[in-house]
């Protein structure tokens, strides 16, 4: 969404949820170390024989080789993804088929949590993060806040 299509009252809240986020980076300057983001993305596979088959040496006299075009696969794959400032947490590809549901969604949450508990020992014991998702649909329903909430 452009600027110039906010409402005022949008553009306002806006601005105090930045105050409050600076205000809060003033108070504890490692709050963005206690943030777990995730994020879900399209991918589509590709042939890396095709790649590797445009490149080549030649001398500096030869034609240059003709390179391939990339195209996108009508293979996809969704990739649920999780990482704070160390890097990566835990990823997954969702299943040919499946939708990300709210059913689905709490299956990950839990795995998410299994994976915060072996690789992010320090942020499970002390429980002081926060997770940061889109609005989702999925993200919000009922059975993920509860989830959530625990």
């Amino acid at each position: 969404m452009l600027c110039s299509t906010l409402t005022p009252e949008q553009k306002d809240r806006r601005i105090a949820a930045c105050s409050d986020l600076i205000a809060t980076a003033d108070s504890d300057p490692d709050v963005f170390k206690k943030i777990v983001t995730g994020e879900e993305t399209l991918c589509f596979a590709y042939d890396p024989a095709t790649k590797r088959q445009s490149a080549a040496w030649v001398r500096e006299t030869s034609p240059r080789p003709k390179k391939l075009r990339f195209q996108k696969s009508h293979v996809k794959t969704m990739l649920v993804i999780f990482f704070n400032w160390q890097g990566v947490i835990h990823k997954e590809f969702v299943p040919e088929g499946e939708t990300i549901n709210a059913v689905y969604y709490k299956g990950v949450m839990e795995r998410l949590l299994n994976r915060i508990q072996r690789v992010r020992l320090g942020m499970c014991e002390s429980g002081d993060w926060f997770l940061l998702h889109n609005n989702a649909p999925s993200h919000n329903m009922t059975i993920i806040k509860q989830f959530l909430a625990q």
